[in-house]
């Protein structure tokens, strides 16, 4: 399929479709008149690259991660990878605590239930 009606099957503008070639995410076969030749499985594989990019990776390890989620032999190191990619949720889960312990604080404070300590002051009217 040619890259408009991929575009349209998956639902993504052309544009994101050659930035993902660009970045070695999605192959395309160029024909001789210069188009973009796309096979029927790109349109899973442009759904699960979105999927990652909305999880939060990089196109770098996206690149990665492509050869060892497909249904052919693993290239490269992949058990690294999903070290890698462990690290990169235990850090988003490290920041949504603190995320919600600093909306606490906030909470606190907005409903006159926190007052830093040695000050004689009247922040819980801020609500």
């Amino acid at each position: 399929m040619r890259i408009g009606e991929l575009a349209r099957a998956a639902g993504i503008s052309t544009r994101a479709l050659r930035y993902y070639e660009e970045q070695g995410l999605l192959p395309a076969e160029r024909r001789a008149n210069g188009y973009r030749e796309y096979d029927e499985q790109a349109v899973l594989q442009v759904a699960f690259i979105q999927d990652l990019f909305r999880a939060g990776l990089p196109s770098g390890i996206i690149r990665e991660i492509i050869p060892c989620a497909g249904s052919g032999q693993p290239e490269g190191d992949c058990a690294a990878l999903v070290g890698r990619v462990r690290e990169i949720r235990d850090r988003l889960a490290q920041q949504e605590r603190q995320l919600a312990e600093r909306r606490e604080t906030l909470e606190r404070y907005l409903a006159g239930a926190a007052r830093p300590a040695g000050v004689d002051s009247h922040l819980h009217d801020l609500a």
